[in-house]
Formats: C-alpha cells, structure tokens, sequence
C-alpha cells in the first residue's frame, strides 16, 4: 500500500498544499515550525483517524478558518480516497472513505497499515510501562479486530469497576459484593484474553526485533524483550486461574484505594542488550537504534500478519542519529517500500539522494515545493 496523494487545506499553518509522493522514498527538508511535521501527522491521521499528537481539532485548524480538510489517496489492489473534515462552527469532525461516513475508528484501523517513527518514541524504551502498553496495542489492532474489540471492552469494564470500587469505599457499610464480583469476573474474562493475545504477539516479534537489530548494528548488541504480567507470572502460568487468585487477593486493598491494582493495564515490557536492561544500562545510542528498530520491526511485521506494505512515516529521527548507525539505518531503508521522511537539513546525508526513485520536497512557512 501507498499514500498516491496528500492535499491540506487550512490545516495547521498549511494554507492549501498538495503532495504527489513516489513509491519508494520520500525526503520532506525543512527548519523547525515550517509545517514538514505536519504533513506525517495528516497521513497519520488519515490512516487510523486519530491525531498522533492527542492535539484537539481547534489546534490543527489555520488561524481564523472556519475549517479544515485533509485529503489522501491510497493505492493497493484498489484506490481509496479518505477525507477529514473539520467544522469548527460545529465543534464537528468528519471522517469519509469512497464517499461514506465512518462513524467508529475500529473501522478503520488496520484499512491503511502504518508506522510511526518520531523523536517521542524515546518513551518506548525510557518512558512509563503505559507507553510500552500502547506500542503493543497499535501493534496489535492493525490486523486484529479482535484483539482491538477485547481492549475497548476491557477498558469500558476497567472505568466501570473503578467506579464502583470507589461506591464501595465511599459507603462501606452498604453491600456491593455481587455487583462487585460480577465485574471482577468480566475483568478476568476480557483480561485474560488481552494478556494472551500480547504474549502471543511479543513471541513472534521478537524475532523480528532480533532480526532488524542485527541488520543495523551487525554483530556488536544482541537485543531481547521480555513481557511482564500479572506482576512477574511464568509465562506456561495458566492466566485465568492466576489473575482471578491475584485479583481477589488485593480486593481488600482495592476497595480501600478504589483503584484496580491487578491485570493487563499494568503490563510492561523489559528490553535488554546484551543480557543487561536497556532502561537501566543502555547509553542513548543504544535507546535511539533500539527504538528505530521496534519500528522496522513493526513495518515488516505488520506486512507479513496482515499481507500489506504499511506507510513508513520517519520524523526528523536521522538528527538525534551518530553518522555510525544513520548510515546502517538508511541503508537498511533500501528494504522497505514506501517512506515519508522529515529531515532539517539534507547536506549530511548526501548519499540519501542517491537512492532510485526517490522524490524531493522543501517546505518553508506552510508552502511545498518539490526540489
């Protein structure tokens, strides 16, 4: 699959812009605030209908404009035209796809497979385990309704036993208890799922992982990944049986903080190098290769679960990049099919030009030209 076309009107500080994108690699180069971030986060959110960068629709619209459009056309087997659309007299967005309305995201995430590699993914390897949780869920949910419909149903029982978990606490004398079990088994339920589910994925992408890390970096680092669950389960633990021993263990605990102190909404993931943790021993080179990896690995990984090429979108990651690995990353490019990059200045990467059927474009104050 690739991105055909990209047109903005009066989103962010882009006026009116169109974009014809090659097939292979694409080289968006300009300064900082010019509005080359911009064009990612309008493919990005044509592809799962979501802002990347959690901004409201008010921050996305051209000062003083009544709306905004962003309009994308994709080729695989069949050409698809998508369309957002924002009226701020409304406070109303509107997603189109061939002329229909699409009203839930579910239906469209996993239609146009795509990764995202930006200088925030440094939260992958040093962030919190949530942003670790969250990589493995946009993981997962490109090529797997399933999974993405267990996730919002476990979040939906999630937000309804914590209120009902602080009812308890608020009023202890009043009697809950059925109520109480009747979400916890849910909970059980739709958790278990999720947690097999990630455990099932995390086993065949590391491989990938491994894979691509050795692409990179040759012989020098050997990575690993080791999923964390249930606060420490053995991976052959049966999860059911195990979280519903755990769970009503703390109740007591729980009710007394109204909080849910056990399940998959506290996973997390443990990245090695060396057989030593990344997030306590790793140098920031290591972070930076390891997380331009999990984004290699998602690319080939996606394309092989869900039989689409995604769109690869890179923003301004060559920068924060040692000449040493940039020039092992870019290469490695070459295996890739479509890429939308963002870089400030494309005089240290000369070599980049050199890469067959590639396109060129500056971008200064909203305007787009192709060099």
């Amino acid at each position: 699959m690739i991105v055909r076309r990209l047109t903005l009107h009066d989103f962010r500080i882009h006026h009116s812009t169109e974009m014809e994108f090659s097939p292979k690699l694409n080289f968006i180069v300009g300064g900082n605030g010019q509005g080359k971030t911009s064009l990612i986060e309008a493919i990005y959110f044509l592809c799962t209908t979501k802002n990347y960068k959690g901004a409201p629709d008010t921050d996305l619209l051209r000062f003083g404009q009544p709306g905004y459009t962003v309009h994308g056309v994709f080729e695989d087997a069949t050409e698809n035209n998508v369309h957002i659309r924002f009226l701020a007299d409304e406070n109303r967005r509107i997603y189109i796809k061939d002329g229909k309305t699409v009203h839930r995201a579910a239906d469209i995430i996993g239609a146009f497979p795509v990764v995202l590699l930006t200088p925030e993914d440094h939260a992958l390897t040093q962030g919190a385990p949530a942003d670790r949780r969250k990589f493995i869920d946009s993981v997962i949910s490109q090529y797997s309704s399933v999974y993405l419909d267990n996730i919002l149903e476990y979040a939906k029982v999630l937000k309804q036993r914590t209120f009902l978990l602080n009812r308890i606490k608020e009023n202890p004398g009043r009697s809950l208890t059925a109520e109480l079990d009747a979400f916890t088994e849910k909970m059980i339920l739709t958790g278990s799922a999720v947690i097999r589910q990630r455990d099932e994925f995390l086993q065949e992408f590391k491989s990938f992982v491994e894979e691509v890390y050795q692409e990179i970096m040759r012989e020098e680092e050997s990575p690993s990944m080791h999923y964390q669950f249930l606060e420490g389960a053995a991976p052959e633990s049966d999860i059911s049986a195990l979280f519903r021993q755990k769970i009503y263990a703390r109740r007591d605990d729980e009710i007394r903080r109204g909080m849910n102190l056990t399940g998959p909404h506290r996973d997390d993931i443990d990245f090695g190098i060396n057989g030593k943790s990344l997030k306590s021993f790793g140098s920031q080179g290591q972070h930076k290769t390891f997380q331009v990896a999990l984004r290699f690995a998602q690319f080939f990984y996606l394309k092989q679960r869900s039989g689409k090429t995604p769109v690869f979108l890179l923003d301004d990651v060559f920068g924060e990049l040692d000449a040493h690995r940039a020039g092992h990353i870019s290469r490695y490019l070459r295996q890739v099919g479509q890429a939308i990059i963002t870089m400030t200045d494309l005089s240290n990467y000369a070599y980049l030009r050199e890469m067959n059927e590639s396109r060129m474009f500056t971008v200064s104050a909203g305007t787009v030209t192709p060099a």
